[in-house]
This record gives structure tokens, sequence and C-alpha cells, in this order.
């Protein structure tokens, strides 16, 4: 197998260019560590662990690998200096967030010696956060899963690549990414690596239920769609029974539906109607929401855990990328990084041979 050095490889000291993204309920210590120690970037997902939860799940990886990963961060939380506070002591290599980290955050990342690598959506933030000091970025296509733009990663990568190209800030290419093709276009293109989550989540590492596995393998290609009706932004989506309703339903319908569920979810959350309407009001503040959306932004995390976690697809939300389509296998980590590097380099130097002088 050659090997693939990249500005992404160089930065955060990973032998392949090949990052696991941090998935709600998905990304947890086993699935990390497995990417890692295959030689890839695990990204742990905090956002749906408490502190302690969180800290726990360091010590596991810890304790399975010696291998660099990271921690998805939301930066609006709470709590965010606290698990930053947590990351630093305990010497995880990359901070990852899902909204950009203010300039404070970064440079006292950076002062202790962790990469910032923030998601973004467009070119224009890629170069914000460039300006503020993050050291790489992850860009997503609308092909991704979960809480996605309207641009396919065809467009939106070489624009954020064009708009970054005088600061030399590795970006890394994530939406639609599942083998070795997609790696040696993404090189092509000039990214510095692909980040991937719905090809991780469909591992042998993945501690998703097997039967929810099954529902990805066998979606089609047409398999998913972009919603705006389970939280109030755009978020793809398998078409499940739930995700149906609320989609081909009348305004009335869905918000029997979205009411129904909360009311399901609200005993094991121990919150209150009150409570459940104020959170959903914060998470979506200045944006218009029907009161269907606001009851489900609020139990959003609890949906994707009924059916990611609980197995329940008919209760659930289980956020995919279009590539759920396409895949057919359940390889355990290692096999899968191995592939697509083996894959990539073979693409790249049959891509070289069409040179000629």
């Amino acid at each position: 197998m050659g090997k693939l050095t990249t500005p992404l490889t160089e930065l955060v000291g990973i032998e392949h260019p090949v990052v696991q993204t941090g998935m709600g309920w998905v990304a947890g210590a086993r699935l990390v560590a497995a990417t890692s120690n295959a030689g890839g970037l695990g990204i742990l997902a905090s956002a749906t662990m408490t502190l302690a939860e969180l800290e726990t799940a360091v010590t596991k990886v810890k304790a399975a690998t010696d291998k660099p990963f990271g921690i998805n961060i939301r930066a609006d939380a709470g709590d965010a200096n606290d698990r930053v506070d947590l990351l630093i002591h305990e010497g995880v290599k990359v901070a990852s967030f899902a909204l950009a980290p203010k300039p404070d955050l970064i440079a006292k990342l950076k002062d202790a010696g962790v990469v910032v690598i923030p998601s973004v959506g467009a070119a224009k933030h890629a170069k914000k956060v460039a300006g503020w000091g993050a050291d790489a970025v992850i860009v997503q296509g609308g092909e991704g899963g979960g809480h996605t733009g309207p641009v396919a990663t065809t467009l939106l990568l070489p624009s954020v690549l064009d708009a970054v190209a005088d600061t030399g800030m590795p970006v890394v290419a994530a939406g639609g990414f599942f083998d070795g093709r997609g790696l040696a276009a993404a090189l092509s293109y000039g990214a510095a690596g692909v980040a991937m989550g719905t090809r991780f989540l469909l591992t042998s590492d993945s501690t998703v239920p097997d039967e929810v596995k099954q529902r990805y393998l066998q979606a089609g290609l047409d398999g998913t769609v972009v919603s705006t009706r389970v939280d109030g932004m755009p978020h793809r989506v398998l078409r499940t029974g739930l995700v149906e309703k609320l989609e081909s339903g009348s305004p009335v319908r869905g918000f029997t539906a979205a009411v129904g569920n909360a009311q399901k979810f609200k005993k094991m959350t121990g919150m209150t109607w009150a409570s459940i309407v104020k959170d959903g009001l914060a998470m979506r503040r200045g944006k218009d929401l029907t009161w269907s959306q606001v009851v489900m932004a609020a139990n959003t995390p609890m949906l994707l855990k009924a059916g990611l976690v609980e197995g329940n697809t008919g209760a659930g939300v289980l956020a995919s990328g279009q590539v759920a389509g396409i895949l057919e296998d359940l390889p355990s980590c290692a096999e899968l990084i191995d592939s697509i590097v083996d894959q990539a380099v073979e693409h790249l130097r049959g891509a070289a041979t069409l040179i000629t002088d």
C-alpha cells in the first residue's frame, strides 16, 4: 500500500488523511479508538454527552489507543469552557467545532498545543475562521447527513479552497465521500483529506444497533430527504415513518406527530412542556419556525437517540448522508481505511499516466 502524506496528516500526526466525524450518539469511544488505531482521525461527539460522560469516554479512548484523536464541542454550549479545559488537561490533539468558536477560545486551545478544526458551510466562513487562527477546516457539501447546506461538495469545496488559498490552511472535504475514488478526487481538487460520517456509522466498530444499520443499507440513493420539519433547519435524514409523516402531512398533522413524539420522550428526559417550548425557541431564536418545529427542535437529540441508540426507527430520526444509498457492507474501520487509501493511491497513479510531455 502506498502512503498519502498531506498537510492534514502532517498537522495532526495521523497516518492517513481520513477523518471520522463527531456524530451525536454514534461517535463514541469504541468507534473513535478504532478509527485512530486504523491511522485515521477519530472524533468524539461530546454534544450528546454530559461532561462526566465525556471524561469517561476520553479515558476509554486513551486506554484503547495512543494515536491522535479529537473531540467535537458545541461552541455555544453552556459548559463549553469546561469541555475545552478537559480536552486540554487530557492532552487531546484536536478540537472540532460544528459552530465556529470565537477567537479567544481558538487562542486558548492553540496556546495549549491543540489543533483547532471548525466545520464550515460557506467560503466566507472559512475565510473568517482562518483569520481567527483556526488550523484547518472541514467543509461539508449538501450530500452530507445531518444539518447541511444546499450547495454540492463539487462546487462548495473549490469555492472554499479558493477563498483560503492565500492562507495555506488545510481544507478537509466532507459530504458524499465513502471510498478511495472520492479521496483521490478530493486530493485532486486540492483538499488535504476527507471526512466521513455515514460511512463510519456503517462499520462493524460502530455501536449503532444492527437492525438500524440494515435500515441504512436498504436505503436507495433517493432514500434520504433534506427536511426542515425535523427541527427548523435543513437536516438530511433517512425517510423513516416519522419523517414521512412530517414531510407529507398537513401542518396540523405535522404538529400532532411532533407533539405525540415529544410526549414519548418527555417522561424519559424529565422535561416539562414549558421547558420543551423554551428550549426549542432558544435553539432557533430569530428563525421563522412553526410550533411543530419548535417542539421538534427541543427533542431532536432524543429523536436521534431513539433511532441510533435504541433502534426505534419508527419514532426516531436517522441522520444520513446520501452515500447510504450506495453502501452495501459493514467493514471494520481498519478494513475501510486501508481499502480507501489503497484505492485512492491506485486512482492517483492511474491519473498520473494520463500526463504527457
